[in-house]
């Protein structure tokens, strides 16, 4: 039987014994109490225009007119998603008034290139103005007019999942601020309340209620970049934003966030200050690099202290307390792969990590199973415990059930060990080695974790890792200029079996753009006031481990790393700071070794409070 059609077997097998409705709710990879994010592959660089378009308007984005203009105007929605080319989008933009001398055909590349460069991205990430646009970059606040990619769901919840952190309200849903809410990320207020919206909306006035989706116009008067320009007239020839989204998705936000709160709290806190202190400094095309940059070390951070976390709520039944924390801890490459030990030893801590996060997916589905059955008891359901903004209340209870720490538990954990009896029967024929993983109570006598495995199994367990490594993949930006890792493939001899394989390995790097960015943040003072102030290299590396796990001149834990090594992984960083501008010192003293930003803050005063 081939992998395709067992998985469909399995699925029927599995509706048969829970029922179609509790097999929807299981037979996934995701558990948003924990991590409100699909456990898949999105594009970082796609996320701002959406999380633009929630901020503006306090809810999520669904249709648009960017193919009702630039694509094709007959066949299937999928034809006319094809037609939508950088070559069509030029043609089209070239015959607006906004636009002269752009007639002739290489008028038209010229203007093509300066779109792709600047504004869109093809699929795939090809080159060319033949190919199929696919997503829109964030140049400028009218991005979010841009409905690319088509669906939102396409993001992954990821877009969401960061409004929910920035805006930092209370209840079910993030909604709309009221007139004088002190907070740094308005939700559905005007630009200037906005940290976010504020640095990327030069030139954009409203005109009109603050819901209507044709109140944004651009003042042409305003001087802005080419880029910013160039996407404010791609914007303008689709006449209004998209529409909320409709539909079983629904418009709102979620206010689901990670159970990491205290990642999550620095994740905004970093975006935050590096925003109001370097929006109107850096260069634009820059300035958006290093913030991609950014938010691929803050949700990083996220996953990796979610793994932990609930690793350890698989051995305990609790979740740490915010201030207690902490994420895995990764060695990075400073030489970006170009000193081959130092490369080995970060490609060693990536694989270990990886190897550890094999497991992760038959974690979750705990929690699924867990959850459901928690969810449809009458005296659970009775109990006061709240799931948003953070879960952590309930997975303690969770918790408690998995480890029979509660008298709700043994009706729970005995029709669960009769709904695993069943499912073994089931299986018997098709799946033999999955029925003796359910029937096995001597390995495993908690049949959580027996139905655990085995659904997990079932579901194929390359599958489900494969899509939790590419969601980690995404959220590293790897092999990217601004981004936080780098793979490569290897082809390794297997003694025992006589052949060689092939797969691939990752590495954590500081790319330019990552200690750049790294460097602009944390010489920031704290405070109100945004000030910069030398800060010792020692202390710099101390906030990289600490704060987000990167060790650098240690080891991480359970790794032998000698001296020789971590001093060469340091004084590689020193070189490369110094290079970059962003390190001074008059000797080798590390008293006297300081970083320093190449772009002195801006001052604010703004009375806004987190």
């Amino acid at each position: 039987m081939k992998p395709a059609q067992r998985a469909t077997t399995a699925r029927a097998i599995v509706d048969d014994v829970f029922g179609r409705g509790m097999t929807r709710e299981i037979w996934t990879g995701n558990y948003e109490r924990a991590l409100p994010v699909s456990v898949q592959d999105f594009d970082l660089s796609a996320v701002l225009p959406a999380v633009f378009y929630m901020f503006r308007f306090a809810q999520r984005r669904g249709k648009g007119r960017f193919l009702d203009v630039f694509g094709g105007t007959a066949g299937t929605p999928r034809e006319r998603r094809r037609a939508a080319t950088i070559e069509r989008v030029a043609g089209k933009l070239a015959e607006a008034e906004a636009f002269e001398g752009f007639d002739g055909e290489t008028e038209r590349a010229i203007l093509g290139d300066l779109l792709l460069c600047f504004c869109l991205e093809n699929a795939k990430r090809s080159l060319g103005r033949t190919e199929q646009v696919q997503r829109v970059a964030p140049a400028h606040y009218m991005a979010s007019w841009v409905d690319l990619p088509d669906a939102v769901t396409n993001l992954r919840y990821v877009p969401e999942m960061i409004v929910a952190m920035l805006a930092n309200q209370n209840g079910e849903y993030v909604q709309q601020n009221r007139e004088g809410d002190r907070t740094w990320f308005a939700v559905g207020r005007d630009f200037e309340a906005n940290v976010l919206l504020r640095a990327f909306h030069q030139g954009i006035t409203r005109r009109g209620e603050i819901s209507s989706r044709t109140s944004d116009h651009f003042a042409e008067k305003t001087p802005v970049g080419l880029d910013q320009l160039l996407m404010i007239r791609l914007a303008q020839q689709l006449g209004a934003a998209p529409d909320k989204l409709r539909g079983k998705e629904g418009d709102k936000i979620s206010n689901q966030r990670p159970i990491a709160e205290r990642a999550a709290r620095y994740f905004s806190e970093d975006i935050r200050n590096f925003v109001r202190a370097y929006s109107t400094l850096i260069p634009r095309h820059s300035f958006v690099e290093l913030l991609e940059s950014c938010m691929a070390v803050g949700l990083t951070t996220i996953l990796t202290s979610v793994i932990e976390l609930l690793f350890e709520w698989a051995d305990t039944g609790e979740i740490r307390n915010r201030r207690n924390q902490s994420q895995a801890s990764l060695f990075v490459d400073c030489s970006n792969g170009v000193d081959r030990d130092l490369r080995k030893l970060a490609e060693q801590s990536m694989d270990d990590f990886m190897r550890r996060i094999e497991r992760f997916p038959v974690v979750l589905m705990a929690l699924r199973l867990l959850d459901r059955w928690a969810h449809y008891d009458p005296k659970v359901k009775k109990l006061p415990v709240q799931t948003r903004p953070y879960a952590t209340e309930w997975l303690n209870l969770l918790g408690d059930l998995l480890h029979k720490r509660r008298e709700e538990a043994e009706p729970i954990l005995y029709d669960l060990d009769r709904k695993a009896a069943e499912l073994a029967e089931r299986l018997e024929e098709d799946y033999p080695e999955h029925a003796q993983l359910l029937r096995d109570e001597n390995v495993q006598p908690n049949p959580v974790w027996r139905l655990a495995e085995a659904l997990t199994a079932l579901q194929g367990r390359k599958n489900t890792q494969s899509r939790l490594i590419t969601m980690i993949d995404s959220a590293l930006l790897i092999g990217r200029p601004n981004g936080l890792a780098v793979k490569r493939r290897v082809t390794r001899a297997v003694v025992s079996a006589g052949t060689r394989r092939t797969r691939e390995i990752r590495s954590l790097v500081f790319t330019d753009s990552v200690l750049d960015y790294l460097v602009h943040r944390h010489v920031l003072q704290k405070g109100k006031r945004l000030r910069s102030r030398p800060l010792a290299l020692k202390s710099f590396l101390e906030i990289l481990h600490d704060r987000y796990g990167f060790c650098v001149d240690t080891a991480p834990v359970g790794m032998a790393i000698s001296n020789e090594l971590l001093r060469l992984n340091r004084a590689v960083l020193e070189r490369r700071l110094r290079d970059l501008g962003l390190l001074v010192g008059v000797n080798d003293a590390e008293a006297m070794k300081c970083l320093r930003p190449r772009f002195e803050p801006a001052t604010e005063d703004d009375n806004a409070v987190v």
